[in-house]
């Protein structure tokens, strides 16, 4: 099977495992005579989320309970969550899996669910083009960087064991892969400017190195912290938050990395069913509060998502990124599916002489 119809389709076989807690995303909403429905007096919110945010959404979802609980008559609003890999957790929405918020790693995944028809609004016609947050593709190496590892191409040499999720369930790893990829286009990573041979050539390097495909960028992080691994491609975010819980994960951020840009958005289908779209619409919007957005950086490790702001860094929590970009000046997501995970693709083509 190729690759890329690996990516598509083997992040849907979780989805049987989360179908039967769906239904209680309802809400306890009741249909009416007419077809219409009547919400239920503690409504439901079921929320399904990529890996990482985990903590800063134990910190928002509260502080959302209770403006909303302060603002509507002192109404309760329940939330039932769901993490895994951005990519599986898309998959198991269209699926079957009864989510009124997706909270992804990065667009097309959210646009998986758009075009199953369950996304009926412009989710990017929206505050911050439907964006909550944003970090960076970084390295978590060993105490002291006994690899001296500072760029992708060096993630490539023999006998450095790297780690990286599988792209078949983790946004995150087509993160990792678009960041390498963009470095070395853009003349870095020992690459020459626009060399997409150069950049194939440092996809399979690295993915020779690749000693685990982890299902999501957690575990990947949990599997370097247990001792495996010289180095883990990863978010920005990841390895602050392991360092706050007094970790010894040691940051390297190349001097050529993508800006990740994390998506929120109402899935128009499930929540109208519920009769809880007005509560879920009014959690997305919390989101883009500066209440939130305060969290985000402070709980969460997540960087604005203002470019500008986010290359410069604060000059304490988050350094300034020497060549920050996004997604868009490699011509958007569209481009890069086709010229990378295409079954014809770079990486495809890649990852099929690393691997097999």
């Amino acid at each position: 099977m190729h690759r890329t119809n690996r990516v598509r389709t083997l992040a849907a076989i979780g989805a049987a495992l989360l179908l039967a807690s769906a239904c209680g995303g309802t809400g306890g909403a009741e249909e009416t005579a007419s077809g219409a429905c009547d919400q239920a007096e503690t409504p439901t919110l079921t929320l399904a989320a990529y890996s990482t945010p985990r903590e800063v959404y134990g910190k928002i979802i509260p502080a959302f309970q209770e403006k909303w609980k302060a603002e509507h008559n002192d109404q309760s609003v329940i939330f039932q969550e769901s993490y895994g890999g951005s990519t599986t957790q898309s998959q198991n929405v269209v699926n079957g899996f009864a989510a009124d918020i997706v909270a992804l790693s990065l667009g097309p995944d959210v646009d998986v669910i758009k075009d199953a028809g369950l996304i009926t609004h412009d989710w990017t016609d929206t505050t911050d083009g439907g964006m909550v947050s944003t970090s960076l593709v970084v390295f978590d190496v060993r105490p002291g960087n006994p690899e001296e590892l500072t760029d992708f191409d060096d993630l490539a040499e023999s006998g450095v064991e790297v780690l990286t999720p599988d792209p078949a369930s983790s946004g995150g790893a087509r993160w990792n892969i678009v960041a390498a990829y963009g470095a070395a286009m853009r003349g870095y990573a020992g690459n020459e400017e626009g060399d997409e041979t150069g950049a194939q050539s440092l996809l399979e390097g690295i993915f020779s190195n690749v000693t685990v495909l982890d299902k999501t960028a957690r575990d990947s992080i949990k599997n370097f912290e247990s001792g495996n691994g010289d180095v883990a491609v990863t978010y920005e975010n990841e390895v602050l938050t392991a360092q706050e819980a007094g970790l010894e994960d040691e940051m390297v951020i190349p001097p050529s990395t993508v800006l990740i840009e994390n998506p929120v958005a109402v899935v128009d289908k499930n929540a109208q069913e519920h009769c809880v779209e007005n509560v879920a619409k009014a959690f997305v919007d919390f989101l883009h509060t500066k209440e939130s957005k305060e969290l985000y950086s402070t709980v969460g490790f997540l960087r604005s998502t203002d470019l500008e702001e986010a290359r410069k860094g604060d000059g304490e929590m988050f350094p300034k990124v020497q060549d920050l970009w996004t997604v868009d000046e490699l011509g958007g997501w569209e481009e890069l599916d086709s010229n990378l995970f295409s079954d014809e693709g770079l990486f495809t083509q890649a990852f099929e002489a690393a691997q097999g």
